[in-house]
């Protein structure tokens, strides 16, 4: 099930942008473009409608009970084919350092991961270097010599030029895609059920008013996503891996790659690729040793981190492969746990909230155990 989540409903944000379906996220931008199918595809895909600012029951469970007691049908499974392994050479007292990457799913970036797929299985990256690491902004990776054409790596033949009308998918094309996943999975039923019910609660949203940077914002498969009349993107938080560039029109091609460790850099949104985001492992990145170049970048190669190696997860051994799942952003579940990180009731908190950003909602991600 592929999901997605309007959280622009309720009255007042409705007063404010008229052309808002209540609890439909992509409708929402422009409800006119949408054929009657996909339409109801978002309404099955809205879970985040739920939530509310509204003073939840008094000893209310924290976000991370709801998630532990999550029931196994509400977490999905991550494909090995969207995981890349990072092995970065071991630490000071000689402890491995693996990262693990979930890439973007389809219709966003799809240029860009399609390099990335193809960079991994060239083995691109093996002896290269974390270059940059920036204090509360990115940790950035690539060939230390890019800059210098007589010592750069050669790309691998099949690398594309994707144009920076890339980076925000159309309001067409994604609705395509999320009728496409509604269409294929058997919830999907339930889901529209659970949505409708929702969409007559006619309850505020948790966020305290309309985002800064975006008319709606959303999950869609488990991404926080956002967009206005115009399409739909992915959205800069913590963890999320994006493509180094130079100035317009160069878009990058996916060789150099960064991810953010500090404040979430939403400015970032629709200038730049993300293609994934850090499931695993962010620490051996967060922890290391801050640049004292310009911009963070390390001015000599001892400075440097070696990358070992970059592999896509279905390329190795079975036994080698990182399992991991998260929780459906279209579960009960995860509906309550996000509500819970709006408005929180456990012990340690006097007052809550009443709302929560996008990005202080992060998708929860557990390894498989079974």
């Amino acid at each position: 099930m592929q999901e997605v989540v309007c959280v622009g409903a309720g009255p007042h944000f409705e007063a404010q942008f008229p052309k808002c379906v209540r609890h439909v996220s992509v409708a929402s931008m422009n409800q006119t473009r949408f054929r009657p199918a996909a339409r109801r595809a978002i309404f099955a895909l809205a879970p985040l409608a739920l939530l509310t600012a509204a003073t939840p029951p008094l000893f209310s469970p924290s976000p991370g009970q709801i998630v532990e007691e999550a029931p196994a049908e509400h977490w999905k499974a991550i494909a090995a084919s969207d995981l890349l392994l990072m092995e970065l050479a071991p630490d000071a007292a000689g402890k491995p350092r693996k990262v693990v990457i979930q890439l973007m799913p389809a219709p966003f970036s799809t240029g860009w991961t399609e390099n990335i797929r193809k960079l991994a299985a060239a083995k691109w990256w093996d002896g290269t270097a974390i270059v940059r690491v920036q204090d509360n902004y990115v940790v950035q990776w690539g060939d230390p010599d890019a800059e210098d054409e007589a010592k750069a790596r050669p790309l691998p033949g099949g690398i594309a030029q994707v144009p920076e009308s890339g980076y925000v998918v159309g309001l067409d094309a994604f609705a395509a895609a999320v009728e496409a996943g509604a269409s294929s999975d058997d919830s999907a039923g339930a889901a529209m059920a659970a949505a409708e019910e929702a969409s007559r609660a006619d309850q505020p949203n948790p966020w305290a008013g309309p985002d800064t940077y975006a008319k709606t914002l959303d999950f869609y498969r488990g991404w926080p996503i956002a967009g206005n009349d115009d399409g739909v993107w992915p959205v800069h938080c913590y963890g999320m891996v994006g493509v180094g560039r130079n100035l317009s029109p160069d878009t990058g091609s996916g060789a150099e790659l960064y991810t953010v460790i500090g404040h979430a850099p939403r400015h970032l949104d629709r200038n730049i690729a993300l293609v994934g985001r850090v499931v695993e492992g962010i620490e051996h990145l967060s922890s290391l040793p801050r640049g004292t170049g310009e911009l963070g970048f390390y001015e000599t190669a001892p400075e440097r981190t070696v990358i070992r190696s970059v592999q896509l997860a279905a390329d190795l051994p079975e036994t080698a492969r990182p399992r991991l799942e998260y929780l459906a952003s279209d579960s009960e579940s995860f509906v309550r746990y996000a509500r819970a990180r709006a408005n929180r009731q456990d012990a340690f908190f006097n007052i809550p909230a009443g709302g929560a950003d996008i990005c202080n909602i992060p998708v929860p991600i557990r390894k498989i155990t079974q």
